[in-house]
């Protein structure tokens, strides 16, 4: 295997298959001496339901109702 000049490498497909990976799974790296090993990330959140987590947690910071926000993206009028 070649590791390109971006960094990344092409795991086998009896490989992705025996481990679960799927297009878009999350992994990891572990290092142990001078070895990397990659593992399939579990228990943990992908970065997009960390992201989604965040945005459930923010809070609004604008007095214009559901109504008027829509207009202004449909670029009505308010």
């Amino acid at each position: 295997m070649r590791v390109t000049s971006k960094g990344q490498v092409t795991i086998p497909i009896a490989i992705r298959e025996r481990c679960g990976l799927q297009p878009h799974s999350e992994v990891r790296f572990v290092e142990e001496d001078v070895r990397v090993f990659i593992e399939p990330q579990r228990g943990d959140n992908s970065r997009g339901e960390d992201a989604i987590q965040r945005l459930r947690q923010a809070r609004l910071r604008t007095r214009l109702s559901t109504d008027q926000l829509l207009a202004l993206t449909r670029g009505e009028q308010a």
